[in-house]
């Protein structure tokens, strides 16, 4: 279906599972109507006729790998469109990596700083014209807490996104567009599995719920904040990280299942 007019109208990457879909399904149920961007066209079908079905939001599919050329200029021209301008853009795609730097090719770590932070950038500039014109709009950053970490280019790339949506919610604010870096520690989606990581390394208590972190991140973004770290046990990860030494807030090591 082709999203209406007389709705808001939100562009989810990585909307297909995890975080993203349920970023999706919120914004649906507060009744907006959504394009969908993942690689995988079958299940953003199935998540669009879901939100249909369950919300009767009109979901547009745009099937797209943003780390590619082609596939990050499709997203851009759709954000890009004046007669169906985007007035919420979520910027959730993401991949981790399991190996340690050295043990990563240069190619798999250039695609993994693509995504997280080329690709971010190139959609909010994009996304940002049409709401500086109507003079309102929110883009969400899906960052990490290990912004705030010293965890390897997973940690370097969120740090950036975060100092990013910093800045452009400063910058822009002021214009009616509010930015918020969302920043969850270790959450129960599929990110983890398909990294082939050993999710036994982090303890029960260190688990988030999907929909406990996109329903505070949506509530902080409409309140305007930069930063949003779901969850108190997060919020104090976060804070002692300023203070405490590196080698102690490194976290588990990674290791495969």
């Amino acid at each position: 279906m082709t999203p209406t007019t007389s709705r808001t109208t939100a562009l989810v990457t990585g909307a297909s599972a995890g975080l993203g879909a349920e970023f999706a399904r919120q914004l649906a149920a507060e009744g907006c109507d959504l394009v969908l961007v993942a690689r995988n066209r079958e299940r953003l079908e199935e998540t669009a006729a879901d939100l249909e079905r369950r919300y009767g939001a009109a979901a547009e599919v745009l099937p797209a790998d943003l780390t590619d050329d082609a596939g990050l200029a499709a997203v851009v021209e759709r954000l890009a469109d004046p007669g169906r301008p985007v007035g919420i853009l979520v910027n959730n795609a993401g991949i981790g990596l399991l190996h340690n730097f050295e043990d990563n090719s240069a190619e798999e770590e250039r695609r993994h700083l693509k995504l997280h932070c080329e690709a971010a950038l190139v959609l909010t500039h994009a996304a940002l014209a049409g709401m500086l014109e109507r003079g309102n709009g929110r883009i969400i950053n899906v960052a990490s807490i290990a912004a705030f970490l010293p965890r390897g280019t997973y940690s370097a790339a969120k740090a950036w996104l975060l100092s990013f949506s910093r800045w452009a919610n400063l910058a822009y604010r002021s214009r009616g567009i509010q930015v918020t870096a969302v920043c969850p520690g270790f959450t129960h989606t599929e990110f983890h599995d398909r990294m082939g990581m050993d999710k036994s390394v982090a303890p029960s208590w260190a688990w988030l719920a999907a929909g406990h972190v996109v329903r505070e991140g949506l509530a902080d973004n409409a309140k305007g904040k930069a930063v949003s770290i779901p969850s108190r046990r997060y919020k104090v990860v976060a804070a002692l990280a300023r203070v405490a030494p590196a080698k102690l807030m490194a976290g588990p090591p990674r290791r495969p299942k």
